[in-house]
């Protein structure tokens, strides 16, 4: 995991509900910054967010993901200051509602306070949600890989073109033993060689859109199923180094998960993750309804797909440790069976 995120703390001189004030005008949410720090930040005393674009599938629903937005693209320096901020208001809102939840227990206001809990609780998922999204489009910004937009922006006269490939940037980020588990998975689950050429990346091939988008929901449970692993196969390993005990390869130490363990690695853990991986695959690829057809397409492109999604899948694990030890994040009880089979 990312030692940045992991040991970030949060600093006073970015929106929080003590220093900033929230306003709307003509439809677009600022953020204004108090008085006494605009001699320093004088170039983000007042934040349009809305008024930036990473060209993303999935837009930000609150007025956390569009301010994020804005940092990302105008003043990435101060971008994880900013959402340690953000956590850390959200998670004392939260706290505030439930507390005047219980202290009302048992009055005429109790009904009142429980429902704005639970309001206030579904607010804070929703620019959670947001929140970790910005924090994706970071990791891919670092190894300078744009997210694919919205696939029909990429289809033209029926043929799905993705381009530039970026493979080795999307392939760097993964060790050896986890990249050699990714190409078989590709040849796998979209028949691409593990030794393609270019002569057979050029080569094009049909495939029913909905398989698409199956698929790369697919990849991204694998590449979280594949982060999971490898921590805990590293956390063997230094085990071993201490009892002089052998060490498995990452393959073989997979292949000795039981049940139990292989759940436990494949389904997302928290309802947040699991949100982000459905409205991700519905924002790329449009509804159920509308993926009927098929598109021809080249393995090239179904490789950058594949790939984007199982980075997708191993920034997400990343993102959602570091959320949580901010903000506690809602376990996920109800993933559903396929989700895990499909891994």
């Amino acid at each position: 995991m990312d030692t940045y995120l992991s040991h970030h703390r949060s600093l006073s001189f970015l929106p929080s509900h003590l220093n900033s004030i929230r306003q709307t005008r003509g439809g677009n949410d600022y953020v204004l910054l108090s008085s006494r720090r605009k001699l320093r930040y004088n170039s983000m005393v007042v934040v349009a967010a809305s008024g930036a674009s990473l060209d993303a599938p999935l837009v930000p629903r609150t007025a956390q993901g569009r301010f994020l937005t804005t940092v990302l693209v105008k003043k990435r320096q101060l971008f994880h200051f900013a959402v340690a901020d953000l956590l850390k208001q959200l998670a004392d809102d939260k706290e505030a509602a439930l507390s005047r939840m219980f202290v009302s227990s048992g009055s005429d206001e109790a009904s009142l306070h429980r429902r704005i809990a639970q309001l206030k609780e579904s607010d804070c998922q929703t620019a959670i949600e947001d929140i970790m999204y910005m924090l994706i489009l970071y990791k891919f910004s670092e190894i300078r890989v744009p997210l694919v937009p919205k696939l029909p922006t990429c289809i033209y006269n029926g043929r799905l073109e993705i381009w530039p490939s970026k493979d080795w940037e999307l392939e760097s980020i993964h060790s050896c033993d986890v990249l050699e588990l990714i190409k078989e998975h590709s040849n796998a689950v979209i028949s691409l060689r593990v030794n393609s050429t270019l002569t057979d990346n050029c080569a094009t091939t049909e495939i029913d859109k909905h398989h698409l988008s199956k698929v790369y929901t697919a990849s991204i449970l694998y590449g979280y199923f594949l982060k999971s692993a490898s921590l805990r196969h590293q956390l063997e390993c230094s085990l071993s180094q201490h009892t002089g005990s052998f060490t498995k390869q990452l393959r073989h130490y997979i292949s000795g998960f039981d049940p139990k363990i292989l759940q436990r690695c494949a389904k997302p853990r928290s309802h947040e993750a699991k949100n982000l991986i459905e409205k991700q695959s519905l924002a790329l690829f449009g509804p159920k309804e509308s993926n009927k057809e098929s598109i021809v397409t080249s393995f090239s492109s179904l490789k950058r797909l594949l790939l984007e999604a199982v980075a997708f899948g191993t920034f997400l694990f990343d993102t959602e440790e570091y959320v949580d030890g901010a903000f506690k994040l809602k376990e996920n009880e109800n993933a559903e069976e396929e989700e895990n089979s499909s891994v």
